[in-house]
């Protein structure tokens, strides 16, 4: 049975594989992005399948899309929290997208319950917004 940072790692590595990184949720995990509602974008997903089209959708438009610089800064059995980065080219603007997440996961069963990221909304807005 996999724990928080087995599961973190996991997903880190495999978010170019949207339907093994879905996988990795229980059938109520959640990943939700709250920050990003300051931009008017609803960020969350319920379930395995709802979390792969999302990762999907946002593959379409960022295909290099990888998280790198990992580190975690707590790590309990249940639970993680750390940080990573994205360094990638948006097709839509053709604009280069830097971003730091900072995400906190809880486990259970071995599986994700709860993913919750924050990240810069302005790096986002710069990196996703037409000129």
């Amino acid at each position: 049975m996999k724990n928080a940072s087995q599961l973190l790692n996991a997903y880190l590595s495999n978010i170019q594989a949207p339907a093994v990184a879905g996988a990795l949720f229980a059938e109520d995990g959640v990943l939700e992005l709250p920050t990003l509602s300051s931009l008017g974008i609803n960020a969350r997903a319920v379930g395995p399948t709802a979390i792969a089209a999302f990762i999907s959708g946002l593959l379409k438009n960022v295909p290099d899309f990888r998280f790198k610089d990992i580190q975690l800064f707590i790590e309990t059995e249940d639970k993680v929290f750390g940080e990573y980065s994205v360094e990638a080219k948006v097709l839509s603007t053709g604009k280069l997208y830097k971003q730091t997440y900072a995400g906190m996961l809880v486990a259970e069963n071995g599986k994700i319950k709860h993913l919750r990221e924050a990240l810069d909304t302005l790096a986002a807005a710069k990196a996703f917004a037409p000129d």
